[in-house]
């Protein structure tokens, strides 16, 4: 936490942004579902998908990309397998949507196979894999998102994937296995969060046209004040992803599956700059169907007891495993609110002042 950072409960920052979403047009479920989330994702210190993501989302649905009032409708129903239409609404809205019918199916048949396209940006894939362990089933998503290219394939420097999240959860008695990151090196929200005065981005995060390796904000989104609006299609340069090749090729199998497969549009290539959606493809399994649900998690429980015991390269850092992190951050921002940069305050608070939404009493 940096020092000109701002502690704000969690409870305040949701309501906050609960009535920006209501001053916007949303329905009340619309807009609570949204804050609910996006607060979710700063609790477990994806300040990447939280509430910096609010002037943008705004902006949006101004410019008529992101539409408010959407239901997610069934395209084709197989039983155990779904194809979901997102018609452009609130992502968190309809992913929510999808993926509860889809857990529906799971709990009944065993398995789902569920595709979702044109949906407006989801946020945190983690919370859609924590909703099926919270229903007792695996699941593992793929992730894209249509005209955003943001990330250069290995061994280029001109942009030709999106972030390309994945996610896989796995149910415990002891509390969630949830594994969720971006295939680029950082996701985009966290050049935007480094932008508004946060974390600083690793080293070599991002590439420019000339082969050079960068950390700068700038390589993405160009210049830019210090409040206004980051628009990545005004930056030369492109994120790079994790892991080399590796990560270049999970980047460009999530475009294929969440995108090409449910006929979503892939990232690009793109005539024209405009609307910006999410594709999903997502598996859910029911352990008991593969045989003992007790056996499963108590081989996992064991297995998970062997990889923690791991000598550690640090002493003073334990070896973790996924979802770890998140749940001692979630615990002390609950405790002691969520920080957030004076810069990312500052844009909030010029979104709900353009709303005319009453900040939080002691917040100006």
């Amino acid at each position: 936490m940096a020092a000109t950072d701002l502690l704000i409960p969690a409870p305040v920052l949701e309501d906050l942004v609960r009535r920006i979403f209501l001053a916007a047009g949303c329905t009340e479920a619309e807009a609570a579902r949204v804050a609910s989330h996006l607060v979710g994702a700063n609790l477990a210190g994806h300040d990447s998908h939280g509430v910096v993501r609010v002037p943008r989302y705004i902006e949006w649905m101004e410019q008529g990309y992101l539409l408010k009032g959407q239901q997610a409708s069934v395209v084709t129903d197989g039983g155990a397998f779904l194809l979901m239409e997102g018609h452009y609404g609130l992502g968190q809205v309809v992913a929510e949507q999808a993926v509860r019918l889809a857990i529906s199916r799971a709990v009944q048949l065993g398995t789902c196979v569920m595709g979702l396209r044109n949906a407006g940006h989801i946020g945190r894939v983690g919370d859609y894999a924590e909703m099926a362990a919270e229903a007792g089933l695996v699941s593992i998503h793929f992730v894209n998102v249509g005209g955003s290219v943001l990330v250069a394939p290995f061994g280029g420097v001109e942009r030709r994937f999106s972030t390309a999240p994945i996610a896989i959860g796995l149910p415990l008695p002891e509390g969630p296995v949830i594994l969720d990151f971006a295939t680029a090196l950082v996701a985009e929200g966290k050049v935007l969060v480094a932008s508004r005065g946060g974390k600083p981005l690793p080293e070599g995060a991002l590439i420019d046209p000339d082969g050079r390796l960068s950390s700068d904000p700038r390589s993405l989104y160009g210049e830019y004040a210090p409040e206004g609006p980051r628009n990545p299609a005004l930056g030369l340069g492109a994120l790079r992803a994790f892991g080399e090749h590796k990560g270049s090729g999970l980047a460009f199998m999530c475009e294929m599956l969440a995108g090409a497969l449910t006929g979503s549009p892939t990232s690009g290539p793109i005539e024209k700059r405009g609307r910006v959606v999410n594709g999903m493809l997502s598996i859910f399994l029911a352990p008991d169907r593969f045989g003992d649900a007790a056996g499963f998690a108590d081989a996992a429980r064991r297995y998970i007891a062997w990889v923690k015991a791991c000598r550690p390269a640090d002493p003073s850092a334990p070896v973790l495993i996924p979802g770890e992190p998140e749940r001692a951050r979630r615990a002390e921002r609950l405790a002691r609110g969520i920080p957030l940069p004076a810069e990312t305050w500052a844009s909030l608070r010029a979104t709900a002042q353009k709303l005319s939404v009453p900040l939080p009493e002691g917040l100006t």
